[in-house]
């Protein structure tokens, strides 16, 4: 008897509705045409949450995605709530699902498509067969980091403040995620960090240096963040698993982005590992909810489709849909599909939902 896949999607806001949509029809496919048995629970997070619920995320929709066997989300945020508290802004859910599941690693591949060579601002040359892979600590480091808060000194001065901290523990267990998937790679891994200035950076760098007794068969180096930035679009192809923190992975991914031509071809998987073994883990594109082009049908889908197809491959074990999904996501490009974001001269532009409609007649 096969097993049932219970899949949570969470649309979110802005185009996360539209390329949702489109996920939708990928994993009706799979369904139909390669006899899984699929349940899809639709949930409420980010703004659409707020306005129904009053919450950016409530805990019974934790509650319920927490049992599921994967997650895959759309997009969060938009002007619409930016007014409001802090603590309950759209982002607030995204980082609770982060935090409460535990999801301390972020995979975000960086990969060039051969047909999409020249919508990088960057020589072909330098980015041809691209693939590098930024692992991402998720759960740690300034953005969840105490005290934080904005507070008044004087009258019209006021002071804001984030802490950025990191633990022996919560290093370790990024760095062996690092090293383990360097070592089914080529084997090398770069570290990036402040150490330089950042204290917390400096134990990063240790406990790095640490591990990698572990792990003979890695070469490891190291790389301040700012170098690293000039270096991705310098001379990106010398790295291949690279590794760092919240806020540098952050930044450093959607920098990596642009060496493909667009954030809207950047898919990424958040896995955490519960106790008993169990592995939780959220696929959502890199990019956000762009409510300037939400409704208008010019998102582009293909990072939320090739998500799904990283689902299959760390949730599910399956690296065969992981490859056909990839193989039909190129041959669109090759037939010259394009939505706006990655759309050049002589190609053929189209809408969010005839994108889909191209994955899925390559599917077939």
């Amino acid at each position: 008897m096969k097993k049932k896949l219970k899949i949570s999607l969470l649309p979110g806001d802005g185009i996360g509705q539209e390329i949702s949509i489109e996920a939708k029809k990928v994993l009706t496919w799979l369904v139909k045409k390669i006899d899984l048995d699929i349940e899809l629970n639709e949930e409420l997070v980010g703004g659409a949450s707020i306005d129904t619920l009053g919450t950016p995320l409530s805990n019974e929709t934790l509650d319920r995605i927490s049992k599921s066997d994967a997650i895959i989300l759309g997009a969060v945020g938009g002007p619409k709530w930016e007014s409001l508290d802090f603590e309950k802004r759209p982002e607030r859910g995204l980082l609770k699902i982060r935090k409460e599941l535990d999801l301390f690693a972020n995979f975000r591949p960086a990969i060039v498509f051969e047909p999409l060579i020249n919508s990088s601002s960057l020589k072909p040359e330098i980015i041809k067969d691209l693939d590098i892979l930024i692992i991402r600590e998720l759960t740690g480091g300034i953005y969840f980091g105490q005290p934080r808060g904005i507070e008044k000194i004087e009258e019209d001065n006021h002071r804001g403040f984030n802490t950025l901290v990191y633990t022996t523990k919560e290093i370790k267990r990024i760095a062996k995620v690092a090293f383990d998937t360097a070592m089914t790679r080529s084997r090398k891994l770069c570290s990036v960090d402040k150490a330089n200035v950042l204290e917390s950076t400096e134990l990063w760098r240790n406990v790095m240096i640490e591990t990698s007794r572990e792990y003979p068969d890695v070469e490891l180096s190291h790389m301040y963040v700012d170098n690293a930035a000039m270096q991705l679009v310098r001379d990106p192809k010398q790295f291949d698993v690279i590794v760092t923190t919240n806020m540098f992975g952050d930044i450093l991914s959607d920098c990596a982005s642009m060496l493909t031509g667009s954030l809207g071809m950047l898919p990424s998987a958040s896995i955490g590992i519960t106790n008993t073994g169990d592995t939780k883990a959220m696929y959502e594109p890199v990019h956000g909810s762009a409510p300037d082009i939400a409704g208008k049908g010019l998102a582009n889908p293909l990072a939320m489709i090739l998500s799904i197809g990283m689902m299959f491959k760390y949730s599910f074990a399956n690296e065969a849909i992981f490859e056909i999904i990839n193989k039909a996501v190129e041959t669109v490009l090759k037939k010259g599909f394009r939505t706006k974001d990655i759309f050049s001269n002589g190609k053929t532009i189209v809408s969010t939902s005839h994108m889909g409609d191209k994955i899925l007649e390559e599917l077939n």
